[in-house]
C-alpha cells in the first residue's frame, strides 16, 4: 500500500509489468487507522518544493502527510502472524522474514 494517487500507482503497475494487484491509500485513511502518519515539518515541505516533489501533488491532496513504511503478514483468519514498521524508510523488512511468517501458517 503507498499514499500515491490510484492514478499514479496504475501508472507504475502498468510500467512495471506488476502480477499483483496495487492498491492506493488515498489520503492515509487505512495507514491513519494504524497509527502509521506523519506530518512532515514546514523546513522539509520547502525543501521538497524546491525539488519538485511536493507531496500534495503526488499524493493527489492537500496534506504533507506520509505514511511510515510498514509490513504486515495476516492470516484470512485476521490473525496478525507479523509486523514490521520503521520510521526510517530505509530499514525494511527482510523477505525471508516475510517467506518464514508465510510459511508458519496453517496448510489450507
Amino acid at each position: 500500500m503507498h499514499s500515491r494517487s490510484p492514478f499514479q500507482s496504475l501508472t507504475t503497475a502498468e510500467e512495471s509489468a506488476f502480477s499483483f494487484t496495487v492498491l492506493s491509500d488515498l489520503g492515509n485513511a487505512v495507514a491513519k487507522r494504524f497509527g502509521l502518519v506523519f506530518s512532515l515539518p514546514a523546513e522539509l515541505r520547502a525543501i521538497l518544493v524546491a525539488n519538485g516533489k511536493a507531496l500534495p501533488i503526488i499524493n493527489g491532496d492537500e496534506s504533507w502527510e506520509l505514511p511510515v513504511p510498514a509490513t504486515f503478514v495476516i492470516d484470512t483468519d485476521g490473525t496478525v502472524v507479523l509486523t514490521h514498521f520503521d520510521v526510517d524508510y530505509r530499514h525494511r523488512l527482510e523477505p525471508d522474514a516475510v517467506l518464514d511468517a508465510l510459511r508458519s501458517l496453517p496448510p489450507r
